[in-house]
C-alpha cells in the first residue's frame, strides 16, 4: 500500500512538472510571437498538405523520441515537445508514468514516418512520458509514407502552406526529377506559382524558337542552365544574400528576374541584364527596407 501511494505521488509530481514545462514553452512561443512553433503537428494536415504517393511498412525500429513531431487525432492534447497541454489526459498519463517507474515493459508505439519526421499512430501517452523522463530512443512499429516534398523533423505548422505550394509546383512541373539537387525554398509562398509560370513561359518561348514541341523536362533544363544557374552563381560570387538576411537564393533569383522585367518596361529596353537588375535591387535595399516584388 505504501509503495502504491509513493508511485501515485510520484506520478502526480511528474505530471505537474510536465504541465509546468508545457506552460513555460507556450509562454516562450507567445513572447516570440511564434505560437505555431510550439504546436504538435496534425498528421492529417501534414498528409493533406504534402500528398502521399506510396506507403511502406518498415516494421520494428528504434526511433529518436525528439523526431516524433506529430500525432494522428491527438495533436491538441500535447505540445511540440509532447508535454501534456490539458488536464483531461492526466489519469491515462499517470498510469503510463507509474508503469515506467515500475520498470514494466510497455508495448512499442506505432508511428507514421514522413521524411525524417514521425507521427504517433498509437502510443501518444507513452511518447509523452518518455519525453518527460528524458528517454532518447523508443521502440516503434513504423510505416513510412513517401511524398515528393522533402520533409525533416524541424517541420512546423507554419511550414505547411509552403509545403503545399511546393507540392503543387512539383505536380505542375517535375523539377525534383529533372534537378534532384536543386533546393527551392521561398519566403513568399506565392513564388512557387510564379516560378511555375516563369518556367512554362520559358518553355513556350523555346517552342516558338525551335519550332517544335518542348517537353516540360526540356524547358526545366534549359531554364536552369540559361536563367537560374547564371543568376544564382552571381548571387553567390557577389555575396548578394549578405544584404538580405533571412532570405534564400531562390528568393533573390525571383526578385532579380522580376526587377529586370520592371526595368525593361521602364526603360523600354530589352537589353537590361540581370546584373543591372541586381545592382538596382541593392541600391533600393540601401534606401529602404527589404521588399517583396510581385
Amino acid at each position: 500500500m505504501v509503495e502504491h501511494m509513493n508511485l501515485e505521488e510520484q506520478a502526480d509530481q511528474d505530471f505537474s512538472r510536465a504541465r509546468r514545462r508545457a506552460f513555460l514553452r507556450r509562454l516562450r512561443a507567445f513572447l516570440r510571437n511564434d505560437p505555431a512553433s510550439n504546436r504538435l503537428l496534425s498528421f492529417e494536415e501534414v498528409r493533406d498538405a504534402l500528398g502521399v504517393f506510396n506507403q511502406v511498412h518498415l516494421g520494428m525500429q528504434v526511433v529518436p523520441v525528439e523526431k516524433i513531431v506529430g500525432s494522428v487525432g491527438r495533436h491538441r492534447d500535447f505540445d511540440r515537445a509532447f508535454l501534456p497541454s490539458t488536464e483531461s489526459i492526466k489519469q491515462r498519463w499517470k498510469r503510463i508514468d507509474q508503469a515506467f517507474h515500475r520498470a514494466e515493459e510497455l508495448p512499442p508505439v506505432s508511428l507514421y514516418k514522413i521524411g525524417d519526421a514521425y507521427f504517433v499512430r498509437d502510443g501518444n501517452h507513452r511518447v509523452s512520458v518518455a519525453r518527460q523522463q528524458g528517454i532518447e530512443m523508443i521502440d516503434a512499429d513504423v510505416t513510412e509514407l513517401r511524398t515528393r516534398v522533402p520533409v525533416d523533423s524541424a517541420l512546423t505548422a507554419g511550414d505547411l502552406l509552403r509545403m503545399y505550394e511546393y507540392r503543387r509546383l512539383l505536380e505542375r512541373l517535375p523539377i525534383d526529377r529533372v534537378l534532384p539537387d536543386l533546393k527551392l525554398e521561398f519566403s513568399d509562398v506565392a513564388d512557387y506559382r510564379r516560378l511555375a509560370t516563369l518556367i512554362e513561359a520559358h518553355g513556350f518561348r523555346l517552342s516558338q524558337l525551335w519550332r517544335r514541341y518542348v517537353s516540360p523536362e526540356e524547358a526545366i533544363r534549359d531554364w536552369y542552365e540559361h536563367s537560374y544557374r547564371p543568376i544564382a552563381r552571381m548571387i553567390r560570387e557577389e555575396r548578394v544574400l549578405d544584404a538580405f538576411p533571412g532570405r534564400t537564393e531562390p528568393d533573390l533569383y525571383m526578385w532579380i528576374v522580376a526587377h529586370r522585367e520592371q526595368l525593361v518596361l521602364e526603360r523600354r529596353d530589352e537589353s537590361v541584364s540581370p546584373e543591372e537588375a541586381k545592382d538596382a535591387l541593392l541600391s533600393a535595399r540601401e534606401r529602404r527596407p527589404p521588399f517583396m516584388l510581385s
